[in-house]
Order: C-alpha cells, then structure tokens, then sequence
C-alpha cells in the first residue's frame, strides 16, 4: 500500500499521521480475522454441520468481543452479529434434535 503525502507540517500532526497508519494496518489484520470467522462460521450453518458450526460460535463470538474492545466494531454492532449468528446455531442445533 503507498501511503498519502503527508500535508501536516506540525510535530504533533505529522505523529498523529504516523499513529493513524499504524492502527489502520493493525485494524485491516483485525477486521480480515473477523470476516473469515464469521463467514466460517455462515458456512458451516448453510452446510448443516451444527459441531462445526458450535464451535465456530464460540471462536466468533470471542473475536467479535475483541473488536470491540480494540474499537474495530461499536458494540452493539457485535452484539447483533453474535445474536443473529447464535440464532442460527440454536436453529441448526434444534433441528438436528427433532
């Protein structure tokens, strides 16, 4: 990735932008994590594997709970996507049991 000219010309501007860089490489590591699990995890309920898709719940769930402290996902942004993707799993999980 090339980055931007840099137009700051203050000390404190120009570490702003070297701080900014740095969290967006660390936040696109993060949010690439992130999608993989969850669509993982969207996979394996379309496929009907409930073990696999349990257990990718609870890796998923534990990954969304980390972006949010890392401030990559607003909270209740994950909360939804953990409540839709349990749903989903208990539904997998309840149809195998009938």
């Amino acid at each position: 990735m090339v980055a931007a000219p840099v137009v700051a010309n203050h000390p404190s501007a120009l570490k702003r932008h070297r701080q900014t860089q740095k969290r967006t490489e660390r936040n696109k590591g993060l949010r690439t994590r992130v999608r993989h699990i969850v669509r993982a995890l969207r996979r394996a309920v379309e496929q009907q594997d409930a073990s696999t898709a349990s257990e990718t719940l609870v890796v998923a769930r534990r990954e969304l709970d980390k972006a949010v402290t890392k401030g990559l996902l607003h909270r209740n942004n994950a909360a939804r996507k953990v409540s839709r993707l349990t749903r989903a799993v208990h539904k997998l999980t309840a149809a195998r049991a009938s």
